[in-house]
């Protein structure tokens, strides 16, 4: 029977990407989105720390995708760093934060790594975790992240091609970096552009997290490096 595996969405702009990597990298898996947009845009509305009744919020909403019958849950938003903690420590399957296989690779390219953004609640706890893979890794290395303010607003409002426009054009700020990540799911369809703009390995989340999961259910959950 194919493994069901539960996406957690917090955006709708997150859904196409991820899907379009599983029918790449894993498409035997059986792929159940769950959408809570109101997640993002309550988020937004806490720019610092995460609060304690958001972090419940997101906990009751990852027990549910379990109570689905998953075999595995995949979170397609980066801004809930402590809440998915929360939830992996919750239910008994893997759960996967979204740019956790993305961070390991950033770190094997070099000990400068850039990050282009679009949503400014979660640089805070995605620089966080960046932090702690960091130290797992043993290795130097340091982030510096760019803010693009309005490529988000664009992509919701269905103009994927300014927000690729405006990601693209801030690429080089990081040109100097041994590696440039696109932060969160929804950005993963500006890499074409940001590779054209510079001459910088250019890395992006969905297909690094359909790989890890993938590995996670076939070793049983043992698969973190």
């Amino acid at each position: 029977m194919a493994p069901r595996i539960v996406l957690l969405h917090a955006t709708p702009v997150a859904m196409a990407p991820i899907q379009a990597a599983f029918a790449e990298r894993w498409p035997e898996a059986e792929t159940v989105n769950l959408l809570d947009d109101g997640l993002s845009l309550d988020r937004a509305k806490e720019p610092g720390a995460i609060s304690e009744t958001m972090i419940e919020r997101f906990v009751r909403f990852g027990r549910y995708g379990h109570d689905m019958g998953a075999d595995g849950i995949l979170i397609t938003c980066s801004a809930f760093g402590p809440a998915i903690d929360r939830l992996i420590e919750t239910v008994p399957v893997p759960v996967l934060k979204p740019n956790e296989a993305m961070f390991r690779a950033a770190i094997a390219q070099g000990a400068r790594i850039g990050m282009l953004a679009t949503f400014g609640p979660s640089v805070g706890t995605m620089t966080d975790e960046f932090e702690e893979f960091v130290a797992e890794a043993g290795r130097p290395a340091s982030l510096r992240t760019v803010l693009v303010d309005d490529a988000m607003a664009r992509l919701r409002a269905g103009d994927a091609e300014t927000h690729n426009r405006l990601i693209a054009e801030r690429a080089p700020d990081l040109r100097d970096c041994d590696a440039i990540m696109l932060a969160h799911f929804s950005t993963s369809r500006a890499a074409e552009a940001v590779r054209k703009a510079v001459d910088v390995p250019v890395l992006t989340a969905p297909h690094a997290a359909v790989d890890q999961m993938r590995a996670m259910i076939e070793t049983g959950g043992s698969a973190r490096p």
